[in-house]
C-alpha cells in the first residue's frame, strides 16, 4: 500500500479519530490519505500552532494521543509551541511533518538548505519530544510508528515527531515485509522498595498532628483517579491540589483544601506551610508550588514525594529542598501498595483549623481593587452555577487562569483544563475545538483573556466551519494584567508592552466575532452577570460573551518572588500573620 495510506491506517487503528492539519506541499499525500481512511478524518486549522494545541487537548479529553500534521519548513516550526505544551505536561501526541524529497536534502553538505522549505525539524525538536526521527528508509515506517507510540504512552508520557520526506510518502510499501517494533514491557521506573517506604510513611503519618496530602496532574496521567479517591477516604487527611488536579475533588468534599502555591489561596497555603507531614503524589513540585526559595516549602514538615521521573526527584537536593522520602514509582503502583497499610487519621483539630482559615480568608473577600466593571473573582465564584453538571472548561493563561483556580468551585462532573507548565497564550481555543469534536455530548467552555485570544483568533473560523457549540468567555481588560502586576512589583507600574499606552492594541472583539458568524453578547457589571451567563448556557451554537474587566484588577493573593508561600500580597497585619502561623515565620516576614 502507499506509505501515506499506511500512516493514516495506523493512526485509525490506535483509535485516533481526528487529525488536526494545515496543508502544505510536503504534507498533501498524508492529509489525502487521512481523509480516505475509514475511522479518521482531517480537521483544518488556520495555524500549525493551533493544530498542535488541538492535538494536546484531544488527549486530555479522550485519553488517546492527539495527532497534528504539517508541512515542512515554517509549517513544521510553527508546531513548536504546541509541542512544548505537550512535553512539559507529559501529554502523548503525534506530530507528523512532511519533508522535502530525500534527494533534495542538504544532509552533511554544510549547505543550509537544498530543497524548498527544508528545515531540520528533527534536530530542532529533539529536546522537547520523547522521540524525534526522520524516515530514511520507507520500509521502516511501521517500526518507527510503533516505537513512537510505545515511547509516547509509556513511562512518563510525552510527544513524538516523525518527519517523512515527500517522495517516501508516495512509495508503495509491502506491509508483509516491514519490520515491527516489539516491546512487551512497560517503561516503568525501577520500582522503589514500596513495602519499606509505605511502612515508614504510615509510621510518620500516625505520629503527625497536621498532615496534608498533595495531588497533582500525575494522578490523572497514571489513570488512578479512583484509586486516589479510595486513598483519600482511607487516610482521612486534608488534600491540597495543584492546578493540574484542581478538579480531582469537588468543592463540597470535606477533605478538599484547595489550590496552593504562589497563585493559590491564602488558606490553602496556610494549610500546606503549617503542616508537619506532607505526602505529594503525582506532582513534580515546581517552584510555583514550593515558592522561592524552595527550601521555605512546608519547612517544618516531614516530606515524602512520589514521582515516576527519577530526575524530578533528584532535583530537590540541587534546590536546597530536603525531601525525607523519595518514592520513585508509578503513582498507580504506589497508591495500590499504600492503601492496604493505612488507617483513618485522627486530626480533627487540624481540620477545624483549616476550616477556620477558610472562613477568615475566603478568596472573594481578599483586600483588592475590584474595578468599575465585572469583578473577575465574582465571575468565577458564581460560574459553577451557570454551567452544566458535566462540562469541559478550558482556560488560557495570565490572570485568567489564576482567578479561575482561586475562585472557581468545581463540582463532581467538572473538568478544568490548562497547559499547566508551558502556559502558552492562545492555547484554550484550539484545545476547546479538539474537545468539542472528540466529545460532542459534553458542553465545552473556553475561558480566555483578550491578549491570549489574539494569539489564535483565526481559529474562531474553525469553530464556525465545523459548527462547534463552544461557549467562549473572554475577559477583556485591554492588555496583559499579569504582566502589569509584575511591572507594579518591580518596574514602578510602567506598563510598557502590556497596555494600550504601552503599545498593545486590542480590537472590538464583539465586532470581530460577529464577522466570524458567532453569537455575541457583552456584560460590564456584576449585576447583569447572572443574566448573561444564563444566556451563554442556553445558547445552542457557538457563542461569545465579552466580560469587561477593569484594567487595574489584579490577582490577589499572590506571592511575590522571595517570600514564602504563606505570606502572599496583600500582606496581612504582621501581628495577625504571626498569630495565624504554627510553623515559625521566616525572619523577613
Amino acid at each position: 500500500m502507499k506509505l501515506s495510506d499506511y500512516v493514516a491506517y495506523f493512526f485509525a487503528s490506535i483509535g485516533i479519530r481526528h487529525a488536526f492539519v494545515v496543508s502544505g506541499g510536503a504534507s498533501l499525500h498524508l492529509i489525502h490519505s487521512v481523509e480516505k481512511t475509514q475511522g479518521i478524518t482531517h480537521i483544518c486549522c488556520h495555524h500549525e500552532q493551533a493544530a498542535a494545541m488541538a492535538a494536546d487537548g484531544y488527549f486530555r479529553v479522550t485519553g488517546r494521543p492527539g495527532l497534528a500534521i504539517s508541512s515542512s519548513g515554517p509549517g513544521a516550526t510553527n508546531l513548536i509551541t504546541g509541542i512544548c505544551g505537550c512535553f512539559y505536561d507529559s501529554i502523548p501526541a503525534f506530530f507528523i511533518t512532511g519533508q522535502v524529497a530525500s534527494f533534495r536534502m542538504a544532509m552533511d553538505s554544510m549547505v543550509r538548505q537544498v530543497g524548498f522549505q527544508e528545515t531540520p525539524i528533527v534536530d530542532i525538536t529533539r529536546p522537547i519530544t520523547k522521540y524525534s526521527v526522520q524516515i530514511n528508509e520507507p520500509n521502516q515506517i511501521r517500526y518507527e510508528l510503533q516505537k513512537a507510540y510505545f515511547l509516547a504512552t509509556n513511562g512518563r508520557p510525552g510527544p513524538v515527531l516523525i518527519d517523512i520526506p515527500d517522495d517516501f510518502q508516495r512509495i508503495e510499501v509491502d506491509i508483509n515485509h516491514m519490520p515491527e517494533y516489539v516491546n512487551d514491557s512497560k517503561m516503568l521506573p525501577n520500582a522503589a522498595d514500596l513495602d519499606n517506604i509505605c511502612s515508614e510513611l504510615v509510621s510518620r503519618l500516625n505520629s503527625s498532628n497536621r498532615p496534608v496530602l498533595i495531588a497533582g496532574w500525575g494522578v490523572y496521567l497514571a489513570g488512578c483517579k479512583n484509586q486516589f479517591l479510595t486513598l483519600v477516604n482511607e487516610l482521612n487527611i486534608p488534600v491540597a491540589l495543584t492546578w493540574g488536579a484542581s478538579d480531582l475533588l469537588p468543592t463540597n468534599h470535606p477533605l478538599r483544601v484547595g489550590t496552593f502555591g504562589t497563585h493559590g489561596t491564602r488558606f490553602s497555603n496556610f494549610a500546606v506551610q503549617n503542616a508537619d507531614f506532607i505526602l505529594s503524589i503525582g506532582s513534580r513540585l515546581d517552584t510555583k508550588a514550593t515558592g522561592s526559595p524552595p527550601r521555605t516549602f512546608a519547612r517544618e514538615a516531614w516530606r515524602a514525594v512520589n514521582d515516576i521521573s527519577l530526575a524530578e526527584l533528584n532535583k530537590f537536593s540541587d534546590y536546597g529542598l530536603r525531601i525525607d522520602s523519595l518514592i520513585h514509582a508509578d503513582a498507580s503502583d504506589f497508591i495500590s501498595a499504600l492503601i492496604p497499610r493505612v488507617k483513618p487519621s485522627v486530626c480533627d483539630n487540624w481540620k477545624d483549623c483549616i476550616e477556620a482559615w477558610k472562613t477568615r480568608y475566603p478568596v472573594t473577600k481578599e483586600e483588592r481593587y475590584r474595578g468599575i466593571f465585572v469583578d473577575p473573582y465574582n465571575l468565577f465564584d458564581i460560574l459553577c452555577d451557570y454551567v452544566p453538571d458535566v462540562v469541559h472548561i478550558f482556560s488560557d493563561t495570565g490572570s485568567t487562569i489564576a482567578w479561575l483556580m482561586q475562585a472557581y468551585k468545581p463540582k463532581k462532573g467538572h473538568r478544568v483544563w490548562h497547559d499547566f507548565n508551558n502556559t502558552a497564550m492562545g492555547w484554550a481555543l484550539p484545545a476547546s475545538i479538539a474537545a468539542a469534536l472528540a466529545d460532542p455530548s459534553t458542553t465545552t467552555y473556553c475561558i480566555v483573556g483578550d491578549g491570549s485570544l489574539m494569539m489564535n483568533l483565526q481559529e474562531m473560523q474553525t469553530v464556525v466551519s465545523y459548527g462547534l457549540n463552544i461557549k467562549i468567555i473572554c475577559l477583556c481588560n485591554n492588555g496583559y494584567s499579569m504582566i502589569q502586576q509584575t511591572q507594579d512589583q518591580w518596574l514602578g507600574g510602567n506598563y510598557i508592552a502590556s497596555s494600550p499606552h504601552g503599545g498593545v492594541g486590542i480590537p472590538d472583539f464583539c465586532e470581530v466575532c460577529k464577522a466570524f458568524g458567532v453569537q455575541v453578547s457583552r456584560v460590564s457589571s456584576n449585576r447583569h452577570l447572572p443574566e448573561k451567563l444564563s444566556w451563554l448556557l442556553e445558547s445552542n451554537s457557538s457563542s461569545f460573551l465579552l466580560v469587561d474587566i477593569d484594567s487595574r484588577c489584579r490577582v490577589a493573593p499572590q506571592v511575590k518572588f522571595g517570600r514564602p508561600n504563606e505570606d502572599p500580597e496583600p500582606l496581612l497585619d504582621r501581628n495577625l500573620f504571626i498569630k495565624e502561623m504554627i510553623t515559625r515565620p521566616i525572619h523577613n516576614c
